[in-house]
C-alpha cells in the first residue's frame, strides 16, 4: 500500500492543522492534483476516476482567510472550476468560479438564506452546493443520503460514486453531521476487503503547491472508507453532467 494512504489517516480534516504560511495569489491555482497518484490498491476489483481538468481551490487562495468556515465553498469552486473546464453552457452562464460572496450573495437571491448571510462566516453544505451550481451554470445535482455504519458507506456511497463517475465524469462534494468537514472526491477504488475515496481536501491554507508536493503532504490523498467517522451521517452532492456538451470551453481561467 502507498505510504500516503497511510498518512492520510492521521489528517485533521477540519483544518486545525493547516499550513501557517501565507497564500500565495499571483500564483494560478494547480491543476488537477490527483493525476499521476498511484492507486492504492494493487489489484483493484474496480477504479472509476473523473474525467477533465478542474483547479485546486482551497483555505485562502484568493486572499480571504475563511479557515474554520469555507471548506464548503471552497469545494463548490473547485467544483464549477470543472464545469468551467468542460463543459458548455448557455453564453449567459459563461462565467470563471464564483468567488466567496458571490455564492452567499446567490443563496440570498434564491431565497434559500436570509440577507445577513451575506458577509457572515456561516458555512454552507451539499444543498447550498446544488443550488450554486445550478443557479450558476443550470446544472442540476443528484444528492444522496447515507446513513452511518460501514456497511452503508461501503456500500451505497462506493456504488453511487462508480456510477456517477462513470456516467458523468464530475467532482463530488461530500460532507456530514459528525463528520462537517467538506470533502471533494474525484475517485472510488474498492477491492476485495473494501472501497477508497480519492479526496481533494480543501482545508490546506498556505502558498500555492505542486500537486506533487500537495499529494506528499496528504491533502490530495486516497481514504478508506471505512476510516471515515462511522457515527456520522454523509451526502453526496453529484452534479448531473453527462447530457451536457463537453467542450473546453475555457482554455484558461
Amino acid at each position: 500500500m502507498d505510504e500516503r494512504v497511510v498518512a492520510a489517516e492521521g489528517i485533521d480534516w477540519g483544518g486545525s492543522g493547516a499550513e501557517e504560511e501565507m497564500p500565495d495569489q499571483d500564483k494560478p491555482l494547480s491543476k488537477s492534483v490527483h493525476t499521476d497518484l498511484p492507486l492504492p490498491l494493487s489489484c483493484p476489483l474496480k477504479c472509476t476516476l473523473i474525467k477533465g481538468d478542474y483547479l485546486y481551490f482551497h483555505y485562502g487562495c484568493d486572499g480571504q482567510d475563511d479557515r474554520g468556515w469555507g471548506c464548503g465553498y471552497r469545494t463548490v469552486e473547485t467544483m464549477t472550476s470543472w464545469i468551467c473546464h468542460n463543459l458548455s453552457p448557455p453564453k449567459h452562464q459563461s462565467r470563471p468560479p464564483p468567488s466567496l460572496p458571490e455564492i452567499q450573495q446567490a443563496l440570498v437571491a434564491m431565497g434559500d438564506k436570509p440577507g445577513s448571510f451575506s458577509g457572515s462566516r456561516e458555512w454552507i453544505g451539499t444543498f447550498e452546493a446544488s443550488l450554486v451550481l445550478d443557479y450558476f451554470y443550470d446544472v442540476p445535482c443528484k444528492l444522496v443520503h447515507i446513513r452511518g455504519g460501514e456497511a452503508q458507506l461501503e456500500h451505497v456511497a462506493a456504488e453511487e460514486l462508480h456510477q456517477h463517475f462513470e456516467q458523468h465524469g464530475s467532482p463530488v462534494m461530500m460532507g456530514g453531521d459528525r463528520d462537517n468537514s467538506s470533502k471533494g472526491v474525484v475517485g472510488v477504488c474498492t477491492g476485495d476487503k473494501g472501497s477508497y475515496l480519492l479526496v481533494v481536501d480543501p482545508h490546506y491554507y498556505g502558498r500555492q503547491l505542486e500537486k506533487t508536493e500537495l499529494q506528499r503532504r496528504g491533502w490530495v490523498v486516497w481514504r478508506r472508507v471505512s476510516s471515515l467517522d462511522q457515527s456520522s451521517f454523509y451526502n453526496l452532492c453529484l452534479p448531473q453532467t453527462a447530457k451536457k456538451t463537453n467542450v473546453n470551453w475555457m482554455a484558461d481561467l
